[in-house]
């Protein structure tokens, strides 16, 4: 089964016949063999060669870039493999019509709002008391529809998000600053912690969409850029209250990280090197984790469900099937 693989400790990476090996900065070794790896994750300082970047382009294998403190900076992201003409047509007037890129972007903030809401309605019904912030949360919800373009319909996302980060320390069994969500740069413990688990979950969407001949820098909910892959973060705000924000607070909650977890000294910006650890395994335990799918009848991998979503999108643009976003029943 293939797999996503995270490098801390400094060192380099090198081709081996079949393999891709790491030679760590401490003499020690490890070989992969290439079938086996879905993408690479460099959360230190590494060594690569033309080599190396060829061969693991050879076989589709994406490389994300962390910096010292455990930020994102960018994707080595491969020549696609898998290119369509037809679908590109597709997405394109999808975004330049107004209309038909309203109903996608209308689509993404459905599903995300539902499972924000599912969320709330799970800590609700465990005793956290929340039940304010869902009936505002509620009445924001029936003005999707109502929306006439995409920056409205971003303004009730953002009412819906405000909302929805009020809630947490009424969930969070820490007392931990949280006053509103801050990301360039975070500012807290939690807020560092939000963009860390976002970003992974960003950069598994990323890796899905490359699976696919979807062109990951035309999107319909965030804006088009030069600087990023956009559609990713579409796509990732439906799995971020799943995956991402549930995970943050079953591990706060379970006290496996706390404030020591954080460097202070820089404002919590830094969350130290064994806890990002921590935090990846269990996001990589929880995208293996499987559930029964409704419509199909079958269990599938959280990582499956990622897969699945950017299908239902193309088939959207190609088929005239309409998409809907995915939504947690439990």
């Amino acid at each position: 089964m293939k797999q996503s693989y995270y490098l801390y400790k400094s060192g380099r990476l090198q081709r081996k016949d079949n393999t891709i090996e790491i030679v760590y900065s401490d003499g020690t070794k490890k070989s992969i063999p290439i079938e086996r790896i879905d993408d690479i994750y460099v959360m230190t300082e590494f060594d690569f060669n033309t080599k190396l970047i060829n061969y693991l382009s050879q076989f589709g294998i994406s490389v994300h870039f962390f910096n010292y403190y455990g930020f994102y900076t960018g994707t080595y992201y491969p020549k696609e493999s898998l290119v369509s003409g037809k679908l590109l047509i597709k997405q394109v007037e999808n975004y330049t019509n107004k209309e038909k890129r309203l109903e996608i972007a209308k689509a993404f903030i459905e599903a995300a709002s539902y499972n924000i809401y599912r969320n709330l309605t799970y800590y609700n019904n465990r005793g956290k008391d929340v039940n304010e912030h869902m009936k505002e949360i509620e009445f924001f919800r029936t003005q999707i529809e109502l929306c006439k373009d995409v920056q409205e319909l971003m303004g009730i996302e953002g009412n819906i998000r405000k909302l929805y980060y009020d809630a947490w320390p009424n969930i969070i069994n820490q007392d931990l600053e949280f006053e509103k969500r801050v990301k360039n740069p975070p500012d807290n413990a939690i807020n560092s912690l939000i963009s860390y688990v976002n970003t992974i979950i960003y950069t598994r969407v990323l890796s899905e969409i490359y699976k696919t001949q979807l062109n990951p820098t035309i999107s319909y909910l965030h804006e088009p850029s030069e600087r990023r892959f956009s559609l990713c973060l579409d796509i990732a705000e439906i799995f971020k209250p799943i995956i991402g924000d549930r995970l943050i607070f079953s591990m706060l909650n379970k006290k496996q990280l706390t404030e020591k977890d954080f460097e202070k000294n820089l404002n919590f910006l830094y969350i130290k090197e064994d806890a990002r650890k921590e935090i990846t395994k269990e996001i990589d335990a929880k995208l293996q984790t499987k559930i029964m799918h409704k419509k199909l009848g079958r269990e599938v991998s959280y990582e499956y469900l990622m897969r699945l979503e950017v299908y239902k999108l193309i088939k959207h643009l190609m088929e005239d099937i309409s998409y809907e976003g995915f939504k947690m029943w439990w």
